[in-house]
């Protein structure tokens, strides 16, 4: 099946109620229609799953998901019913049936009324359910968190590794989509080798969440308290607090609890019955916070989650990014912050002692990133993506100024002759060593390695003792994330030069390497405020409020999460396109015809009752946002800010008063468009005053005038408050 582009956009908005696709997801799904083997990288949040449910939605017979846990299965069944008007489209095989239940399933797929059924890789082990499923037209199989067949994945499970052999039971032609949110090189290897699709389409999207912001502060004794007043700045919004042991996750909830948090803890020494009602309290908006172990967030599939704490550093960069991947799903904001110390480190290293050689090398390996992560001074997005093979720019790069490094940037200093230094030991050690072997070497530290190499009795050993070991292991870091040195994944470890280190060596250029991290211990003075990205536009708030209390108690009355009624983004463009059809309801974002005539009345009802009670003037044309006459006025004010006029003739020039024109100016940067008026602030007021009020409104809850005004006891009027925000606004969140 091989659909044009018309085809599918209808698809997906009589499905989904989408307008668009995001990123790869064509392609992916164009490649699925074809029958053909396909792989997906993409990250958490990437849209993933649609990839696979669009095609099965439009496939005859039954799509089969592997899926590595209930919860997870749990949730997708729901949100797929939720978009249908037949219950049986999607259903769950697994251990928690009972027979009646399965009866139920197997004739559901027999009468073609089926499309996606969800299986736990155990339960295709069952002879009963092979043998049915043999005789059942299958459209593909998807190996839903394909990353479980690695033991290089960070979530390794022994029986994925059997899934070739059943799927060619099930029936030797049938297409495997793989599906992953891990990307080391090592891991896509593996998942290809293992369910033999060396010839599958591979698709890679970009590992970078620009709307996530990376914080890390230094961990202290008064950790508890710092969580504490994060959580509380962040009241109402849903975030999750990872910790290392199950003692900690007890403890810290009942702090959060004590402090006026609604929070339950997760991990695995709880009963099942308790988990799941914790995890169903924290999905259903019951709770705002889960404090949990890694036993916690496979199964999560919450869009809104506002912050992700790890208490503890997790034990590789890939662990810690599927946990922050958790947070902001819907595009919106998501702050992750986690707290570093090193003995923590060397508690994961204890935890690895007892097991093979082999898996302590990857271990440690995969701790030392972990280590460079926290301690780096450099961009925390350009190291993730660099880790994982991608390329970022991150001065222009989309969410370059979301993270501590940035924000706050550390002193710089010339270390060109340093670096061609160690680029010069590498090479004449013969790209045999590991970091902390090489800088040994530099500082003139000798060991068996070392001495067995014959290396302390070279002219260059010890030819960096004029730096300290910890400023050695920095530059390292920094080199091979500036691309003059790699680590060989295959020896776990050893340092290798690149081509561009090679032309380092003979021809050196400056390289400016950041000072590592002073922390400052008064965590409450770093807070940062991450910005809001991904709103849409200035809805009606009131309104907004009362659609999403609704939601979630239609979404109680059915017992599903509320964002499987109706996501975020979808309440928001409500509240600003005051939907009072179905028909219209269907044209917002992230409806579509199915919810809207699935859970629509109640929301339109009480939209229009809403409109008419408080005399609301609807936008004439429902689908375009703004008149033709209001977009000639903004494109005009665009260009001539462009041009630098002066503000004032501008207004002018339109017949408006200051007051007037400021706010045409706002709703423009507050719609997500720059607007550079930083020519007139430099006019009105110094740097000093700027850097005062840029100060207060990073650190302001909320952006108000009538609080800045109070906050600065009348040092500054409104109108510069405001043309001060503008340009904020601008630079900082557009």
């Amino acid at each position: 099946m091989s659909l044009n582009e018309t085809d599918l956009q209808s698809a997906l908005k009589k499905h989904f109620g989408f307008s668009q696709f995001r990123g790869l997801q064509e392609k992916v799904i164009q490649s699925i229609l074809r029958k053909q083997n396909t792989f997906v990288i993409m990250p958490t949040g990437g849209g993933k799953s649609l990839c696979y449910q669009l095609p099965a939605l439009m496939f005859k017979g039954t799509a089969i998901v592997v899926s590595p846990l209930i919860a997870l299965m749990k949730n997708q069944v729901d949100a797929i019913r939720s978009i249908s008007s037949v219950e049986g489209i999607a259903h769950v095989l697994n251990s928690s049936l009972n027979k009646s239940e399965v009866k139920r399933v197997k004739e559901d797929i027999e009468n073609g009324v089926t499309k996606l059924l969800y299986v736990a890789p155990e339960s295709l082990t069952k002879e009963e359910y092979v043998d049915f499923l043999k005789s059942q037209e299958i459209s593909f199989l998807a190996v839903d968190e394909a990353h479980c067949i690695s033991e290089w994945g960070h979530d390794f499970r022994p029986e994925y590794r059997n899934l070739r052999s059943i799927i060619k039971r099930i029936g030797e032609d049938i297409p495997i989509i793989g599906l992953t949110a891990t990307a080391t090189p090592k891991v896509q290897e593996d998942i290809l080798k293992n369910l033999a699709m060396s010839d599958a389409k591979t698709f890679k999207a970009s590992f970078n969440r620009p709307n996530l912001y990376y914080e890390i502060r230094p961990k202290t004794k008064n950790v508890d308290a710092d969580i504490t007043r994060f959580v509380k700045q962040n009241s109402g919004k849903s975030g999750i607090i990872y910790c290392l042991s199950r003692k900690r996750v007890e403890e810290l909830a009942q702090t959060l609890e004590v402090n006026g948090v609604k929070a339950v803890p997760y991990h695995a020494g709880l009963d099942a019955k308790t988990r799941a009602r914790h995890q169903d309290m924290f999905l259903m908006e019951d709770v705002d916070v889960v404090v949990a172990t890694i036993a916690f967030g496979m199964g999560i599939d919450k869009p809104d989650v506002r912050f992700v704490i790890h208490h503890d550093m997790p034990k590789s960069i890939e662990s810690y990014y599927q946990e922050t991947g958790r947070a902001g799903r819907d595009g919106g904001e998501g702050h992750c912050l986690a707290y570093y110390a090193y003995k923590d480190i060397e508690k994961l290293e204890k935890f690895m002692s007892g097991k093979p050689v082999a898996e302590q090398e990857i271990g440690h390996a995969l701790l030392q990133e972990i280590v460079a992560f926290a301690e780096t001074s450099i961009s925390r997005r350009k190291f993730i993506l660099h880790y994982f093979g991608e390329e970022f720019d991150e001065i222009n790069g989309d969410g370059a100024d979301m993270d501590d490094n940035i924000r706050n940037p550390k002193k710089k200093h010339e270390a060109k002759d340093e670096v061609k230094l160690l680029l010069e030991v590498v090479s004449k050690t013969g790209e045999i060593y590991k970091a902390k072997d090489l800088v040994s070497t530099l500082i003139g530290k000798s060991n068996a390695l070392i001495i067995s190499h014959k290396t302390h009795q070279q002219p260059f050993f010890g030819s960096g003792n004029a730096k300290a070991n910890n400023y050695w292991m920095a530059l390292v870091r920094q080199v091979l994330v500036g691309g003059y040195l790699r680590k060989d994944i295959e020896t776990y470890g050893v340092i290798r030069i690149t081509e561009e280190g090679r032309g380092f060596i003979n021809n050196p250029v400056s390289f400016m390497m950041t000072e590592d991290h002073v922390y400052n211990n008064n965590t409450e003075d770093s807070i940062i405020t991450a910005t809001k990205s991904g709103s849409k536009g200035s809805g009606d708030d009131k309104l907004a409020g009362m659609l999403r209390d609704l939601r979630k108690s239609v979404a109680k009355k059915i017992g599903v999460p509320p964002f499987v009624v109706f996501q975020d983004p979808s309440i928001d463009d409500m509240a600003l396109k005051y939907p009072v059809t179905i028909e219209e309801l269907a044209n917002v974002h992230g409806v579509g015809e199915g919810k809207a005539k699935k859970y629509g009345n109640e929301f339109v009802t009480l939209i229009a009752k809403y409109v008419e009670e408080n005399d609301i003037l609807r936008p004439d044309d429902f689908v375009v946002k703004s008149t033709g006459a209001n977009s000639g006025l903004k494109l005009y004010i665009i260009q001539n800010v462009d041009r630098k006029l002066p503000l004032d003739d501008i207004a002018a020039a339109k017949g408006m008063n200051m007051n007037t024109f400021i706010k045409e100016m706002e709703a423009i940067v507050y719609s997500g468009t720059k607007l550079n008026i930083a020519y007139w602030i430099d006019d009105i007021l110094d740097e000093d005053q700027q850097e005062e009020i840029h100060e207060y409104f990073i650190e302001a809850e909320d952006d108000k005038i009538d609080k800045a005004i109070e906050e600065f006891d009348g040092d500054y009027d409104d109108e510069e408050l405001r043309l001060y925000r503008i340009k904020f606004i601008s630079e900082v969140a557009n």
